[in-house]
């Protein structure tokens, strides 16, 4: 049966393909980068000035590093009963934790939702990178799903979100292949458990911090198209639904690939881990070695290395990316005053 995208490429596909053609091709013999921290630091910031094109590649560190942490004090604030009761230690182990009744389940999932989607992260790491990218031609894939690039203010038509999004339900009837937009539902949820609004419009914790840990059945959420359960818009297995949004915008990041390909391009990882290196890691280092006029920067804490077989085109800073971020906000024109 024919699919309704075949016709339309599929830049998701195309990536974990590069990613590895990567991991078949690399040695193992890595790099930390060359020259001092200052040394690199100045390389990024005029390949950040020259560059036709910037390819941002976002992780979990990217959220981290804006304070969407989830473990301390963000968790033991909002989460504290959870922990109490069912000995949950941060927010992702609530992903999968059993619960005894889907009114528990979906209580625990609307604040997970709303405080990881819902808020401005706390730090305005998001913002300060549109402000160095917004006067280039830029495009970002991420495998975050947090939305936190649209509420900094990126345009929507140059990111791909390639593993979900907390805003997005899903039927657990796979025939309905469209995801709906969960912000009524999690407000209503909120409020149910005796979250109250600041002067900001933010929920917090009541006063007395007396909240309930369950929803009411009638508001588990249920999908409008035929009544079967909800679930979250997350890739966990081959069940994630990509939806007309997700492909448009698989589509838009293959056509920028292509059309930058051979031009000066950095390639910017900011944040990505070891758990899924073949969408981002890999493909940008594949990328990098295929056209030699372009650059691959990674900025990240611990965890920043490339091939050698790249190294001579690679900028590798390990750091904090809301510090290092600073120093182009310092030294461009459009920094504050």
């Amino acid at each position: 049966m024919k699919n309704l995208y075949d016709d339309i490429p599929n830049g998701y596909q195309e990536t974990i393909e590069k990613g590895m053609n990567a991991v078949r091709y690399f040695t193992r013999s890595m790099s930390y980068g060359k020259g001092s921290e200052e040394e690199q630091i100045k390389r990024l910031l005029q390949e950040i000035k020259e560059a036709d094109a910037i390819v941002i590649g976002a992780g979990a560190g990217l959220s981290t590093s804006a304070g969407l942490t989830y473990s301390g004090e963000r968790f033991e604030k909002y989460f504290y009963d959870f922990a109490k009761r069912f000995g949950i230690r941060d927010i992702y182990s609530g992903e999968f934790y059993p619960f005894p009744s889907e009114e528990i389940r979906w209580a625990w999932w609307a604040r997970h939702i709303y405080f990881n989607r819902y808020i401005d992260a706390p730090k305005p790491v998001y913002r300060d990178l549109l402000k160095i990218v917004s006067d280039k031609d830029y495009f970002v894939i991420t495998t975050n799903v947090d939305h936190q690039f649209q509420r900094a203010g990126f345009d929507k038509k140059r990111l791909f979100y390639t593993q979900g999004d907390y805003g997005l339900f899903q039927s657990v009837n796979l025939d309905i292949q469209k995801t709906f937009d969960n912000e009524e539902w999690v407000m209503k949820a909120m409020e149910a458990q005796g979250f109250v609004r600041d002067d900001q419009g933010v929920f917090q914790v009541p006063i007395d911090g007396k909240l309930l840990m369950e929803i009411p059945s009638k508001m588990i959420p249920k999908c409008p198209d035929d009544g079967s359960d909800m679930t979250m818009n997350l890739r966990a297995d081959d069940s994630f639904v990509e939806d007309e949004g997700w492909h448009r915008a698989s589509a838009a990041y293959s056509d920028f690939i292509r059309r930058h390909e051979n031009l000066h391009v950095l390639y910017l990882e900011l944040g990505v881990g070891a758990n899924t290196p073949v969408i981002i890691k890999y493909p940008f280092w594949q990328m990098t070695l295929a056209n030699e006029k372009a650059v691959y920067a990674c900025l990240n804490y611990g965890e920043s290395f490339c091939p050698e077989e790249i190294a001579d085109r690679s900028i590798c800073i390990d750091g904090d990316i809301a510090t290092i971020l600073q120093k182009p906000l310092t030294c461009f024109s459009f920094a504050e005053e």
